[in-house]
């Protein structure tokens, strides 16, 4: 089995693979001065169809993380927002078969995946998994999987 080391999601590690969600950096003011808007953060990217949102509720997973799957959404992107403040595992690879990467949130930070990101199932560190997912809702297929031929491991 392979190891490889979790790091911290940090905008400027995860820019290859999208964008890091956050209320972090520039904002606007809005209704009457008490909220701060944080403005676009990520792009959508759709081929097709229309943006949803959904909420998707996982199974928490531990440390250390044994995993062999990765998947991607050829017809859109993907933003997974945690609805509770616990980390959750990210995984991405730039293609099948190419040595994947892991980032830890910090529990309060979402991701977008670019259209066609390869990258591993929802995998939040504790319950409840809750995310709201902004994703593309449309027909035809959209989803592509890679069985590496062994497994990596994410150590605690």
């Amino acid at each position: 089995m392979r190891d490889i080391r979790p790091e911290p999601l940090s905008a400027a590690a995860f820019a290859p693979f999208g964008e890091v969600l956050e209320a972090a950096g520039e904002y606007r003011l809005i209704n009457e001065g008490l909220c701060r808007r944080h403005h676009d953060l990520a792009r959508l990217e759709l081929t097709d169809g229309r943006a949803g949102i959904s909420v998707f509720q996982a199974e928490p997973r531990s440390l250390p993380y044994v995993f062999d799957l990765i998947e991607r959404h050829p017809q859109g992107s993907q933003a997974f927002l945690p609805l509770s403040q616990q980390p959750f595992l990210v995984i991405v690879a730039e293609a099948p078969g190419a040595v994947p990467r892991a980032f830890l949130t910090n529990g309060a930070q979402g991701i977008n995946l670019r259209r066609g990101t390869w990258h591993g199932v929802l995998a939040p560190l504790a319950p409840p998994g809750l995310f709201a997912v902004v994703d593309r809702i449309g027909p035809g297929p959209n989803l592509e999987e890679y069985r590496y031929p062994a497994p990596w491991r994410v150590p605690g």
